[in-house]
């Protein structure tokens, strides 16, 4: 909610630029909308949402004007005029931006907000059994994850062949045949007549063609009989993606065959005979290397027939360290975050809608993120448009395309998103606010903000090392 400090001057501002009239004036303060929800919570026709602010909208296109929100309002500021709820605050912020005695309640600690209530002598006996429990405020989150030193790593893919679970992938420019370095020839050699160099030793080498067999690049071949690496004394450019060991997949997993013990991830696939439901964890993952096993299958005697099982996550078994070229590239990492982000924000709300923990609040020009809820997914990180939000990962999603139309009958033309878009790409026409199809990046800064769901509102991410 949005409160009044007692220096509330009376000016009325906030009142004056308020989409929503969700604030009136009550013995000398300005009072707002508690977005308490309860008019969330007792509408019959689903016509009122929580949005990426924290706060509530009513979609006009579902609501038959019936009430029930108004009568069940605690505070009795809803109110419907022709036909169109008002005093249900948003959370846009404006009211904050316009006067300087406004301030964010999201921003204080429980005992501050009803001390604060308190003091305006407003709701009386509604704050007095509200329970209380503090408890010491989280500063950071961290979390433990195998990952690469970019700055080491060749891409030779050594790492990504002898992971068990495939939870590494890497992608290189370079054409199939050309070598990578992965040494792979070096470990299958019965002779050792490959060295580190993936130079051959012709005296020793009995052409059992194990280096060919296990080359994963095509790049070895046999020619009058003698081995040739085919080599290129250059630097590939690509990039290298593994599992973030976020848990998030676990936390998605309905029927628990996939778990966090001691926080490494553990999975039983025979669970996943009688209930096999693990294609939400898959479409967010994160950074898009869980996926079906199709070379370890399980038969189901109620279909008859054999199911792929699952892979992609890593289970923390070192491997990718230990056989990780001289350059020891793959090293046991700690990942942590206080939840800021950088002034590049724009409020476009994506991270909000990405989240699946339901840690983070949109805000005019930034957002907060309850440590407590937090798992450093990076789901928000990897589809920020503007790298706002720290990453580790190469993993990027980046927005493609999209559809954005505002649909004038539910505008109420209060100009929010045209002050909200970062790029003008919300023009005012003949008193309509217009998208720019040509300027628009579609990141939904304009359809967060919007106080009466007014927008149509579409995008595509892609991956954006995808193809390399």
């Amino acid at each position: 909610m949005f409160l009044s400090t007692n220096t509330c001057d009376g000016k009325r501002e906030c009142i004056k630029q308020c989409p929503t009239k969700a604030i009136k004036f009550i013995n000398g303060k300005a009072f707002s909308c508690l977005t308490c929800g309860i008019c969330y919570k007792n509408c019959p026709n689903q016509a009122i949402f929580k949005n990426s602010y924290g706060g509530y909208v009513v979609d006009r296109a579902k609501c038959n004007g019936c009430g029930m929100c108004m009568y069940n309002c605690p505070t009795n500021n809803i109110t419907i005029e022709d036909g169109i709820v008002y005093g249900i605050c948003s959370r846009c912020g404006v009211c904050g931006e316009v006067c300087s005695n406004r301030i964010d309640g999201f921003e204080l600690e429980k005992d501050k907000q009803l001390n604060l209530i308190n003091s305006l002598n407003i709701l009386g006996s509604i704050v007095e059994d509200i329970p209380h429990n503090p408890k010491p405020k989280t500063t950071e989150v961290s979390r433990m994850y195998f990952g690469t030193d970019l700055d080491k790593c060749v891409l030779c893919g050594r790492c990504e062949e002898y992971c068990p679970t495939h939870a590494i992938h890497v992608s290189i420019d370079r054409d199939d045949g050309i070598c990578r370095g992965c040494r792979l020839c070096e470990d299958v050699c019965p002779n050792g007549s490959m060295n580190r160099l993936q130079v051959v030793n012709d005296e020793t080498c009995t052409l059992c063609l194990n280096c060919m067999k296990a080359c994963p690049n095509n790049a070895i071949s046999i020619d009058e009989f003698k081995i040739i690496v085919n080599k290129l004394n250059q630097k590939p450019n690509g990039a290298i993606v593994s599992c973030l060991n976020c848990g998030l997949c676990a936390d998605l997993c309905k029927n628990e065959s996939l778990k966090r013990v001691d926080g490494k991830l553990r999975y039983d696939p025979t669970i996943d005979v009688e209930n096999r439901n693990h294609e939400f964890s898959i479409e967010l993952c994160p950074v898009n290397t869980l996926s079906k096993d199709d070379e370890m299958l399980i038969y189901d005697d109620y279909e008859d027939k054999e199911l792929p099982t699952l892979t992609g996550f890593c289970v923390s078994c070192g491997k990718c360290v230990q056989v990780c070229n001289e350059t020891n590239a793959r090293q046991v990492l700690t990942h942590t975050w206080d939840g800021t982000v950088s002034d590049d924000c724009i409020s476009c709300g994506i991270c909000v809608e990405r989240c699946q923990e339901d840690a983070i609040t949109l805000h005019r020009g930034s957002i907060s993120v309850d440590l407590d809820k937090c798992i450093l997914c990076e789901n928000c990180a990897v589809h920020c448009p503007v790298d706002a939000i720290v990453k580790t990962t190469m993993y990027k999603n980046e927005i493609e395309s999209g559809f954005n139309f505002i649909e004038q009958e539910l505008c109420m033309h209060c100009g929010l998103c045209y002050k909200t878009c970062s790029y003008d790409a919300i023009e005012k026409i003949n008193d309509q606010f217009i998208v720019n199809d040509e300027k628009c990046t579609y990141c939904g800064a304009c359809k967060n903000a919007c106080p009466a769901r007014a927008f149509l509102f579409e995008r595509n991410f892609k991956d954006s090392i995808e193809g390399i």
